[in-house]
């Protein structure tokens, strides 16, 4: 299928959200359990104790401990608010930060940063200023601690729109602020699946949105997703990559298959490297990721080196670190979700089933 299809549906209760472009999967995001902390969520929390070593300080939330990288200024007892950054690995604090963003479809306040901005994507002078408006409008009489974002999906909404946004978000930010005296409480819940889709990915606009019942399997999504249970993904040619997370890092090994020649290896590691990005995100998988590409000569290693940075140039908070000694190549990125693997069954009935 040609064009872009935002498709919303639940597994076993729970909301899954996807993006598909011309047939393929870019974007999944399914909701976790209940009783785990959401990416996004906002806590008042008691500051605990500093870890020097680490140049942080864990703090106290509601049934649990999250990890602020953050001394300075910050006292044992001290109450904070703080927002989850990504999602808690087995066995360690939750991420937090106290820099909060109450961030919605066209506009992100941010206290603590003031100002008021607008994306540099929208590039019309005249639609600058009539959006400059709305934000010195929206954010009339408020605390000169908070600041403005307006995003580029304002490019294509109506003012209404946009200052309905504008007042959900600072109304929010102002109450929440507020609310710093007690113990440790979840003050906002992270957005869901649905909300998220809504929010990021209608930018720019798709060209349908299927929200009824069946629609994983009305579009293929749920063969996608249980396609991606499997740690290999095929490529043309026989060519494949085993993706298998462990505790320490991301192993990522790139195969030729029946064809060995120099030619096929540099094929098959472009292929690997054009679609790494979208294969972690999809996963869910980031920290330390070593790829083992397919031997080719020392020579085309710069080849590969510019498909990398092409590839991830818009995939977040990725660092590409290059080759190591041994030949293989390091990159980090951002955990921004949790795996897949740990929000379905790893045996059981297909998604759609």
């Amino acid at each position: 299928m040609i064009g872009s299809v935002l498709v919303l549906d639940e597994i076993a209760g729970r909301q899954v959200a996807a993006l598909v472009v011309d047939g393929r999967l870019e974007e999944l995001l399914i909701d976790p359990e209940a009783e785990v902390i959401v990416p996004g969520a906002i806590y008042r929390s008691v500051a605990d104790r500093p870890v020097k070593g680490q140049g942080g300080i864990f703090v106290k939330l509601p049934g649990g401990s999250g990890f602020l990288r953050q001394i300075s200024g910050v006292a044992p007892g001290q109450r904070l608010l703080v927002q989850v950054t990504g999602p808690t690995e087995p066995g360690k604090a939750t991420p937090v930060t106290t820099r909060l963003l109450f961030k919605s479809r066209f506009a992100i306040v941010t206290p603590d940063a003031p100002g008021l901005n607008i994306s540099r994507k929208i590039k019309d002078e005249d639609l600058r200023a009539d959006l400059a408006a709305l934000a010195e409008a929206g954010m009339a009489g408020a605390s000169e601690r908070l600041g403005l974002i307006l995003r580029s999906g304002c490019a294509d909404a109506t003012p209404d729109a946009i200052a309905e946004d504008i007042a959900a978000m600072r109304g929010l930010a102002e109450a929440v602020l507020a609310d710093i005296t007690g113990g440790p409480e979840l003050l906002v819940d992270g957005p869901s699946a649905h909300d998220i889709a809504f929010r990021d990915w209608l930018d720019p606009g798709v060209d349908e949105a299927d929200t009824e019942a069946g629609s994983l399997d009305r579009h293929g999504v749920a063969e996608m997703i249980d396609t991606l249970r499997s740690p290999r993904v095929d490529f043309d040619g026989g060519a494949h990559v085993m993706i298998e997370p462990t505790r320490a890092l991301v192993a990522v090994d790139v195969n030729t298959g029946p064809d060995t020649t120099p030619a096929a290896s540099l094929k098959a590691n472009i292929a690997a490297a054009r679609d790494l990005p979208r294969q972690l995100r999809l996963r869910g998988l980031g920290g330390q990721v070593v790829v083992d590409f397919a031997p080719m000569p020392k020579r085309d290693r710069h080849i590969l080196d510019q498909v990398m940075k092409a590839a991830f140039k818009t995939d977040g908070e990725a660092n590409l670190a290059g080759w190591t000694t041994l030949g293989l190549y390091e990159l980090t990125r951002k955990r921004d979700r949790l795996p897949l693997a740990e929000l379905l069954p790893k045996a059981g009935p297909k998604v759609g089933s």
